[in-house]
């Protein structure tokens, strides 16, 4: 929403007021200092990697393996726990673009995806994501 406004507000406004427009979507929108919804909006760099109306995909600053890469709904919600019935296709959205992007980086042996909720799940930045992680051998879990 943000990068919308700022992709069709930028050419009209003044800076000043395209900056002070962004403020109001962060607040409107419940999107505070998050990186990630910085990264969503465009005001925060990252090697965007999918962008469309409902998720961004970029690969993690900190990779745990040769690919790991991040799916992000567009709109801030803090984690899964934050999840309503309405969230439904967004949540099957992310894992569908997840096997698009896993084709797309010739992850065909295998990848793993992961989700992270609260502090003692391992979530460190409260909007919700999904991990796409692959390029190696992964230990088995369970």
């Amino acid at each position: 929403m943000i990068s919308f406004a700022r992709q069709r507000l930028g050419r009209f406004l003044p800076p000043f007021l395209s900056r002070f427009a962004q403020s109001l979507f962060r607040i409107y929108y419940n999107m505070g200092d998050c990186i990630f919804c910085k990264i969503v909006d465009g005001t925060a760099k990252a090697d965007i990697l999918h962008r469309d109306e409902r998720v961004t995909v970029f690969r993690d600053l900190h990779p745990a393996a040769p690919t790991h890469i991040l799916i992000v709904p567009n709109r801030h919600i803090d984690s899964v726990d934050q999840l309503e019935e309405a969230d439904a296709s967004l949540a099957g959205h992310m894992f569908v673009v997840a096997k698009q992007i896993a084709a797309r980086e010739n992850l065909s042996d295998g990848y793993r995806l992961i989700v992270n909720t609260g502090p003692q799940g391992g979530q460190t930045v409260f909007h919700l994501h999904l991990h796409l992680i692959g390029g190696r051998q992964m230990r088995a879990m369970g």
